[in-house]
C-alpha cells in the first residue's frame, strides 16, 4: 500500500542521542521491533539526532538505519545540547503525531502507544508523560537526581497556574506536529521542555498528563547516576529563570510584600515605643506637635537602626512591587506579540488535527 492511499496516521518518534555507543544499537533495534508491533494502528518513522557525540554514536545509528527502513539519522556537528536536538528533530518530523523518547529507554517503548493513543483520544496538542502524578511510578533513580526533579517540578507547578501540572521538565510526550510548529521555539538547553509548555499555555493549547514510569535500572547498571555539584547548580539555576518566565511578578511582588510587612512592624513598634518617651519630651516642650517630636529624637537617639532599617525597608518594597507591576506589563505586552507572531498556518489546529 503506498502512503498516498494508506490512511493511516504518521507517527515521528524523535530520539535524541549523545555518547549512547553503549547501548545504542541494542536500544534502537527494542524500539523498532515494538514500532513494527504497532503498525496496525499507525504508519511510523524513527528519527535519531546524533547531537555531536564523540563516541561511535553516530556511525552505530548510521549503520542501524541502513539496515532498517522508517530509520533516519541527523548529525550535528558538535553537540548542541538538548534544546537544538529536539528543535532539529522537530524541523525534519514528517508525523502527524511526534513523540519524544529517551534513547535510553528509561521510559519504556509501551509509553509510545499511550501517548499516540491520549493525543487521539482527548484531541490534545501536547501530552505530558509523568512519573510525579498520580499513578506515576519511579524506580532506581538516583536521591540526588530525584530530589532536584521532584522539587523542580513543584516549584515550577507553582508558577504554571494555568495549568495543572506535575511534570514540567520532562522530555517524554506526545505532541501533534502542527501546533508544536506554531511554538516558534528559541531555547537551546534543557529549558526547552518548559518552553514548550510556557508556549502552549500562551496559545491556549490543550495540554494532558498521564502516568508514566521513570525507571533508571539500566543506568544504574551501567554506573550512571552521580550529579557533578555544577550540573546541580546549573539545573537549579534554569528552573528559577523558567519559573520566572512564567510568572515575574511574582518574582518581585512576593519579596516586596514581605519587605512591606516588615516595615510596617518597625514602624508600629517606633510609634509605639515613642509613647514611653512622651513623658520625657513633655518635661522639655509644650504642645502636642513639640512633645511629639521631641520623643521621636529622643527614641532616635536610643534606637536609630530602627529609623534606618524601617525606611530602607519600605523603600526597597516600593521599588520590588514597583518592578513587579513592571514585569507584569511586560509579560502582558509580550503574550500579545506572541500571539501576534505566531505562524497563521494551521490555525484551526486548536481544534484538533482532525477537526472538520
Amino acid at each position: 500500500m503506498s502512503e498516498a492511499t494508506d490512511r493511516r496516521k504518521l507517527v515521528t518518534v524523535i530520539a535524541p542521542a549523545y555518547n549512547e555507543a553503549g547501548v545504542l544499537a541494542r536500544n534502537l533495534g527494542t524500539l523498532v521491533a515494538h514500532l513494527r508491533g504497532l503498525e496496525d494502528r499507525w504508519r511510523w518513522e524513527l528519527l535519531v539526532v546524533n547531537d555531536g557525540s564523540t563516541d561511535d554514536s553516530g556511525k552505530i545509528a548510521d549503520a542501524f538505519a541502513a539496515d532498517h527502513p522508517g530509520v533516519r539519522v541527523i548529525h550535528h556537528p558538535v553537540n548542541m545540547n538538548l534544546g537544538q536536538a529536539l528543535r532539529t528533530g522537530f524541523a525534519h518530523a514528517r508525523g502527524d503525531w511526534i513523540v519524544v523518547l529517551d534513547v535510553d529507554l528509561s521510559y519504556e517503548p509501551s509509553h509510545i502507544e499511550t501517548l499516540v493513543g491520549t493525543l487521539e483520544a482527548t484531541r490534545a496538542h501536547v501530552v505530558v508523560a509523568s512519573p510525579y502524578m498520580k499513578g506515576g511510578q519511579v524506580t532506581n533513580v538516583p536521591f540526588a537526581r530525584l530530589l532536584l526533579s521532584r522539587w523542580a517540578n513543584r516549584f515550577l507547578a507553582y508558577f504554571c497556574h494555568h495549568i495543572d501540572l506535575h511534570t514540567i521538565t520532562g522530555m517524554v510526550r506526545g505532541y501533534d506536529r502542527r501546533f508544536l510548529r506554531r511554538l516558534n521555539l528559541k531555547s537551546m538547553s534543557v529549558d526547552i521542555n518548559t518552553e514548550i509548555v510556557y508556549k502552549a499555555m500562551l496559545l491556549r493549547g490543550r495540554v494532558v498528563e498521564i502516568p508514566a514510569h521513570l525507571d533508571w535500572t539500566l543506568q544504574r547498571q551501567a554506573g550512571v547516576g552521580r550529579m557533578s555539584s555544577f550540573r546541580i547548580l546549573r539545573g537549579i539555576a534554569t528552573y528559577i529563570l523558567s519559573g520566572f518566565t512564567f510568572r515575574p511578578f511574582m518574582f518581585f511582588f512576593l519579596p516586596g510584600l514581605v519587605l512591606a510587612l516588615a516595615s510596617v512592624y518597625i514602624m508600629g513598634w517606633i510609634f509605639w515605643n515613642v509613647g514611653d518617651y512622651w513623658s520625657a519630651a513633655s518635661m522639655v516642650e509644650t504642645g502636642v506637635e513639640h512633645r511629639l517630636s521631641e520623643a521621636v529624637r529622643l527614641l532616635y537617639e536610643q534606637r536609630p537602626h530602627a529609623f534606618m532599617v524601617g525606611g530602607v525597608t519600605m523603600i526597597a518594597s516600593l521599588q520590588l512591587m514597583s518592578l513587579g507591576f513592571l514585569a507584569f506589563q511586560s509579560k502582558r505586552n509580550f503574550e500579545e506579540l506572541f500571539h501576534l507572531g505566531s505562524p497563521t498556518e494551521g490555525h484551526g489546529d486548536l481544534d484538533g488535527p482532525d477537526a472538520p
